[in-house]
């Protein structure tokens, strides 16, 4: 077993925090046609429209229901058989190919003037179970379901969650200079984004990058709740019973891209509410008065800082300011949410929206889309009024997860996302 080296004499070994895997990837040549957006940000009509003429998308895999008839229910079984025979047919293809031994890979991405650099690896489910790889949400059981299946199927874990860890000198200088020489890979994607990847094949470096991360107290999940949990169930499932997969076989770790938290940019997740709860818009607009300093504005908002809020109503955008003072929120890391703060004091008491995971009344917006885009689900009609926030910080990401708590959902949006089907985990 592989092992931790800061377990004591006497006590039980525990298996390494990350170690190195033999990375399933496209041949450089076919990485920009293979690399595809993460499975879960877009719906399937937007994903058949952007595999027409590009048979080797890793979209074919991911969400293989597009290659069905429109039909079909995602979870059919025969979904995941398609994506499996679509992923045995890519690598007879050539298309993909695997690493003839475990290595460590850095990967960067490149957005406009900002810039991350992290390392792909594979981390210990049992350090996810034992809440070192701590995390801040809850996952939707059919949607964990549904991507342990997609694992168990494929007998591979095809899409990398984005972790966090708070930022370590000694690892910026390894991945720096593991990255000095030309990338392996490295592309344009439509999107803009810059994807570049170096292979760490060095058995010194593999095992100094290993020991520094061993040194990190914990981990944390940014972006990929649900492919962490269904990796643990899938580690239950192979190892016996829920407590399985605790040991070095291939199941036991789950794959992640690592980043320092001050090299990863959130973006304001926004809301938009389809009525405005039996209100009129004069009503509306004194009950939030009463909790909100209002004032019209000309154009959109965009906060410029915490407890600043848009709102578009009627054509017209205003600046909400909360009127009450931090000391109103308490301590409670969840409560001073922005997130928070808007559902607990107009979102819940004004507009009804008790539990926003279910209640098909509110809608969710990344900030990537522009609040031009927001603007519009208000003026074509579908919704009656929308709200822009000031992005969540990773810093208030790690208090919530620290304490143990849960953040509302929909509250973070990472951006720029990693690219499902450049690095694939195999489960020997």
């Amino acid at each position: 077993m592989i092992v931790n080296s800061r377990a004591k004499p006497g006590q039980t070994r525990q298996p390494a925090l990350i170690r190195p895997f033999a990375a399933l990837r496209p041949l450089p040549q076919h990485a920009a046609e293979v690399a595809a957006p993460p499975y879960d940000v877009v719906a399937a009509a937007e994903a058949r429209a952007q595999v027409v003429g590009k048979p080797w998308s890793f979209l074919h895999v991911s969400r293989p229901e597009i290659d069905l008839a429109e039909h079909v229910d995602p979870y059919d079984p025969a979904v995941y058989a398609r994506g499996a025979e679509n992923f045995i047919r890519m690598q007879n293809a050539g298309v993909l190919k695997r690493d003839e031994a475990p290595y460590y890979y850095v990967y960067r991405l490149i957005h406009g003037e900002h810039c991350q650099t992290g390392l792909a690896a594979t981390v210990a489910v049992q350090a996810y179970r034992e809440n070192r790889v701590r995390r801040h949400e809850l996952t939707v059981p059919t949607k964990e379901s549904d991507r342990a299946r997609h694992i168990d199927t494929l007998d591979a874990q095809t899409g990398p969650a984005l972790l966090a860890y708070r930022a370590s000198p000694g690892i910026d200088e390894l991945l720096g200079s593991a990255a000095r020489d030309a990338p392996e890979l490295d592309f344009c994607a439509d999107d803009g984004v810059r994807h570049s990847l170096w292979v760490v094949r060095d058995r010194q470096q593999i095992a100094v990058l290993s020991n520094e991360f061993e040194a990190l107290d914990k981990l944390y999940i940014a972006d990929g709740h649900h492919r962490s949990a269904a990796a643990s169930t899938v580690a239950g499932w192979r190892g016996g019973g829920a407590a399985g997969g605790v040991g070095d076989e291939s199941h036991a770790y789950f794959l992640a891209v690592m980043f320092p938290d001050r090299q990863l940019r959130i973006l304001d997740y926004n809301r938009a509410v389809a009525d405005l709860h039996g209100l009129s818009t004069q009503e509306f607009l004194a009950a939030v008065s009463k909790t909100f300093k209002i004032e019209p504005q000309s154009g959109a908002v965009r906060p410029q800082h915490r407890r600043q809020f848009g709102m578009y109503l009627g054509g017209t955008w205003y600046r909400l300011s909360f009127l009450k003072g931090d000391a109103a929120l308490g301590d409670d890391p969840v409560a001073r949410l922005d997130v928070a703060l808007l559902g607990t004091h107009l979102l819940e008491p004004l507009l009804g929206i008790r539990d926003p995971r279910r209640d098909r009344r509110i809608e969710f917006m990344g900030g990537v889309r522009g609040l031009d885009a927001l603007q519009q689900r208000v003026d074509c009609g579908e919704m009656a009024v929308a709200f822009s926030l000031y992005p969540t910080t990773i810093g208030e990401l790690f208090a919530v997860a620290d304490a143990g708590l849960l953040m509302p959902p929909k509250s973070t949006w990472f951006e720029p996302k990693l690219a499902d089907g450049l690095l694939s985990h195999v489960l020997d």
